[in-house]
């Protein structure tokens, strides 16, 4: 028997319900693998409130983790007991004390690299490697919008960006959240609350825009992006913590504004199991040589996931959140 967060149905907080449950032997193909971490992510909101339905009920939601391989199944190579690994996207299981998983879908941590900041940035990191390798690469010159800049994806972006060149504005809503920005690389911090961020990003670019957003704010937040970019440019729209997508006609991305609107997902990113393993390699990578730093981390017991998810909806929390069990 395990410790388990199970969600029973869609609902609030507090569906989420500590459970012993059963874990099976690694069966072919799989490993057993005893967490050490496993990240809080928005998307793990949308499961639990059936805006993304799983498969199936009960479940045991969270999109990565960290831990020990504690078992082999039959036909698995490279792994073995004790090995460090990480794993981030489908299926779900993060929030429990061990988990079966495919083990095509185990990265090996880094020596240096501990649990609690792999499973705290490995899934905003390839969402990262997504967005600015894929999605609209940058590069010296180029300007990057990015909403809630002192959260986890934000801070994961803004120090990308910079190593690429790119100069990086960023929405806070608060003078600390933008200090936390700051010490990751943030070149202008606005403070939403009390400034117009389209008026802001324009003053700072010219009048002329930015040549990426990246908005995980959704709601009228994304409609105003469109003002914020500049003439071709691109708005990504990666999530949707402050309402829903909202309905656009094709007619407001252009002639007037020629812009690109792109809603590109990380789990259809990660489906390719060469892109994941590689962007995952590239993330661990750059945290084991310090080129990656880790913003602020709140660790939290297992037992204490639907506060983890009140302070993630509450936007509480600046940086990361991550459940030890």
């Amino acid at each position: 028997m395990i410790r388990s967060i199970r969600l029973n149905q869609p609902g609030g907080p507090e569906a989420l319900r500590a459970e012993m449950i059963d874990l099976p032997p690694a069966g072919p193909g799989e490993l057993r693998i005893r967490h050490a971490a496993a990240g809080v992510n928005y998307v793990d909101v949308y499961h639990r409130t059936g805006l993304y339905p799983l498969p199936a009920f009960p479940a045991v939601i969270g999109v990565e983790a960290a831990g020990v391989v504690e078992e082999v199944g039959a036909g698995v190579s490279g792994f073995t007991v004790g090995d460090r690994v990480a794993w981030a996207g489908l299926p779900v299981g993060g929030y429990a004390e061990a988990r079966l998983l495919p083990a095509e879908r185990a990265i090996r941590l880094p020596d240096g690299v501990e649990a609690v900041t792999a499973a705290s940035l490995l899934l905003r990191g390839i969402t990262a490697h997504m967005l600015l390798t894929r999605v609209r690469p940058l590069g010296p010159g180029d300007t990057l919008l990015v909403h809630a800049a002192a959260g986890g994806l934000g801070l994961v972006l803004t120090q990308w960006a910079k190593s690429l060149g790119a100069t990086v504005i960023g929405t806070v809503g608060s003078p600390d959240k933008a200090d936390i920005a700051r010490a990751h690389g943030l070149d202008h911090a606005i403070l939403y609350r009390e400034a117009d961020f389209v008026a802001e990003t324009r003053a700072l670019t010219d009048g002329r825009g930015v040549d990426l957003v990246v908005d995980g704010i959704g709601g009228d937040t994304l409609r105003r992006s469109l003002d914020a970019a500049r003439a071709f440019g691109m708005v990504a729209s990666v999530g949707q913590a402050g309402g829903p997508i909202p309905a656009l006609d094709v007619a407001d991305l252009g002639p007037r504004r020629s812009l690109c609107l792109s809603r590109p997902s990380v789990f259809g990113y990660m489906t390719d199991l060469a892109t994941y393993r590689t962007a995952a390699s590239v993330v661990l990578d750059w945290v084991a040589v310090g080129a990656l730093r880790v913003g602020p981390v709140a660790c939290l017991p297992l037992e204490a996931a639907a506060e983890a998810h009140r302070l993630l909806e509450g936007r509480g929390a600046g940086g990361a959140l991550v459940l030890t069990p």
